[in-house]
């Protein structure tokens, strides 16, 4: 980006956008990432789990990755729908809060799968619910805060559950740990546009 002198007139413009943007900083579709990748994760979790259970074949949990294909191709598609606004520093902050939890959920579902035995599902619902802990706590929102936590607490019956009962826990927590706050981001961002 190119730096150049603002004169008096077009700073106060930027400043005021700026303002404006951060007070609707849950502006339009704020909730959106957390209803696609919350959609998509109950979605393929009850596909994989169908498919598990009525063909007894353990290659259909390949299925999982293609959560991030499908995720991020929705992400980018409905990014460039959107209209371009000046990123907020909690905007920055809350960008690699959830691409630190992606990456990390990522690498530990590979690990898991070739190197160590142990529940990725109960690790990634607690990576997760972890993440939307913390965004609801940045974002100071109680209800996102507290469905984060209860996703982190499902992650619980993980180990509890064996078998393919724990892929419907897994949708279940995901309903209450990014649905749930999707739609309500995108009512409070409704309420402060009118």
């Amino acid at each position: 980006m190119e730096d150049k002198k603002l004169n008096e007139k077009e700073s106060l413009e930027l400043i005021a956008q700026m303002i404006q943007n951060t007070k609707s900083g849950m502006a339009k579709n704020a909730g959106l990432p957390f209803l696609i990748w919350g959609y998509t994760t109950v979605v393929t979790s009850l596909v994989v789990w169908f498919l598990l259970k009525e063909t007894g074949n353990y290659n259909w949990q390949w299925c999982w990755f293609l959560l991030p294909t499908i995720g991020y191709t929705i992400m980018m598609w409905t990014g460039r729908k959107q209209q371009k606004m000046v990123k907020t520093y909690i905007d920055r902050i809350l960008g690699y809060v959830w691409l630190v939890f992606g990456i990390g959920g990522f690498f530990v579902s590979w690990v898991a799968i070739f190197f160590w035995d142990l529940s990725v599902l109960f690790v990634i619902l607690l990576m997760m619910g972890m993440g939307t802990a913390l965004t609801g706590l940045i974002v100071k929102m109680k209800l996102v805060t507290i469905c984060g936590t209860l996703g982190g607490l499902l992650s619980l019956g993980c180990l509890c559950l064996h078998g393919f009962d724990q892929i419907l826990l897994f949708a279940l927590a995901f309903v209450f740990m990014m649905v749930i706050p999707g739609h309500y981001l995108n009512r409070v961002a409704k309420q402060n546009v009118l």
